[in-house]
């Protein structure tokens, strides 16, 4: 072959994805690793969704599947039924996970860095062990730290996954931190108003006029807005990092001499009523 030749191309069109497995229900309980029993009281209690039908023949599938392997797995963990239907309820009616990331708006890059993360009900289970109820799962979902898509979950936030679980491990109900974090939140917010106006007014005032008046951003605009996040987001996390620092500072301190004063207090107090049964 010259040396100027292109070999020849033996690259193959990517196969197919293979079609998704259907089971009758004797195949999907041996699958599961339960009775036909067990399964059709299952679907009596309405824990999985309705079969396909074809005539008289009912099919399941790979949904069907990791659901059942999801309800062994919680009541491996100690959850009873009744709580595994109100948390697949719950679950089945959370937000989609394109809204939770804002995919529906790709225009801008994101202010944010966290990094989501994907979990099956079994690894949140374990995350939060008996915390993980019907009401906290709703709140979760509520709140926007968690959606679902297919048959897993989706947290918004490694971060925040990782303090909401070392604040569990540390004795703070997760209903708390649930709380805590709706309150949060709502600060957050207008923290976030404060940083927007501050760059809508003096940053890209121009840009966002013409948006304003119908005039979609060029190419050229968008690379600008994008490049102004990029450089002003360390300049906001820097100012909320070093004004919440420095107020838990304050707090801690006013906390500690608050404890301090009310010692000193028992303490004079108790000293008087000694004296005064010495002199008796």
């Amino acid at each position: 072959m010259a040396a100027n030749e292109n070999p020849q191309d033996t690259r193959t069109e990517p196969a197919a994805h293979p079609p998704a497995r259907e089971f009758r229900m004797a195949d999907l309980a041996r699958e599961a690793g339960i009775t036909v029993r067990t399964l059709r009281f299952y679907r009596e209690r309405k824990l999985i969704p309705p079969p396909r039908r074809e005539g008289r023949i009912a099919w399941y599938n790979e949904h069907h599947l990791a659901r059942l392997r999801t309800i062994g797995a919680l009541l491996e963990r100690g959850h009873t039924l009744g709580g595994i239907g109100e948390l697949l309820s719950a679950f089945d009616t959370g937000r989609d996970v394109g809204e939770l990331l804002g995919l529906e708006n790709p225009l801008l890059p994101p202010w944010s860095e966290e990094t989501p993360v994907r979990l099956t009900p079994e690894e949140l289970a374990d995350h939060f062990s008996e915390d993980i109820t019907a009401e906290n799962l709703t709140a979760s979902l509520d709140i926007g730290y968690l959606a679902v898509d297919g048959d897993e979950f989706v947290h918004i936030s490694r971060r925040l996954l990782d303090a909401s679980t070392e604040l569990v491990g540390r004795g703070v109900p997760l209903a708390a931190v649930l709380e805590a974090g709706r309150q949060i939140r709502v600060h957050a917010d207008a923290l976030a108003g404060i940083f927007t106006t501050l760059i809508r007014t003096h940053v890209l005032p121009e840009v966002l006029a013409r948006a304003s008046a119908g005039e979609p951003p060029g190419p050229h605009e968008v690379d600008h807005i994008a490049e102004t996040i990029e450089k002003l987001r360390p300049l906001s996390k820097g100012v909320v990092e070093a004004e919440l620092s420095m107020a838990v500072d304050r707090r801690v301190r006013a906390e500690l001499a608050e404890w301090l004063r009310e010692q000193s207090q028992g303490q004079g107090q108790s000293q008087g009523q000694e004296q005064a049964q010495t002199e008796e």
